[in-house]
């Protein structure tokens, strides 16, 4: 045999032996994509079926999240009214006409004052009371309140100091006193439908 022969006869043996592995190969990435294919359709079947029996569970938790949601809005609606109401108050308050804010205020000094040698501190928009008034007021109760040089940041009312004893009485404390004593009534009556 002469050594093209033996060249060709190695080139046919090595071609032959080549498309034996592609066909192995071949048969074996049939085999992979069919085994592949059938775990894909086992775990598509495996996520629908659990899918299928946890949706009723998730549509409800999603449920209950929006309802919290909308009870969330709805409180901090309703929180808002009340405190609008509040408000509305506070401008009532400050908006009275001098006749009935001196006398409004009169009946709130006369409840405060327990010895009458106390110190009133008035608002620093106070227009009107002052040292004449609270002389009156005075001389009419039998008291010795004394006018505070100190002007209180507050829009209204009056603060009332005994020694380290005060007694608040601007508009602000009371409306939070009323917004904390009547708030169940309050909310019945904007809320009651």
């Amino acid at each position: 045999m002469s050594l093209a022969q033996i060249t060709e006869k190695i080139g046919i043996d090595a071609k032959a032996e080549a498309d034996r592995i592609l066909a192995v190969s071949r048969k074996q990435e049939i085999e992979i994509r069919e085994e592949t294919s059938s775990e894909v359709g086992r775990i598509e079947d495996a996520s629908k079926a659990r899918f299928d029996k946890e949706r009723p569970e998730i549509l409800k938790r999603r449920e209950i999240v929006a309802r919290l949601d909308v009870n969330k809005i709805h409180l901090g609606a309703e929180r808002r009214l009340i405190s609008d109401v509040y408000a509305e108050g506070l401008e009532k308050l400050k908006n009275l006409d001098k006749a009935k804010y001196t006398v409004f205020f009169e009946r709130l000094l006369k409840k405060a004052a327990k010895d009458g040698g106390e110190l009133l501190e008035l608002s620093r928009d106070e227009k009107s009371i002052n040292q004449d008034w609270l002389d009156k007021f005075n001389s009419s109760n039998g008291s010795k309140i004394k006018l505070s040089a100190v002007k209180g940041d507050f829009s209204g009312g009056f603060v009332l100091r005994n020694g380290r004893i005060a007694i608040n009485c601007s508009w602000e404390m009371l409306m939070q006193a009323a917004s904390e004593h009547m708030e169940n009534e309050v909310v019945k009556r904007l809320f009651s439908a």
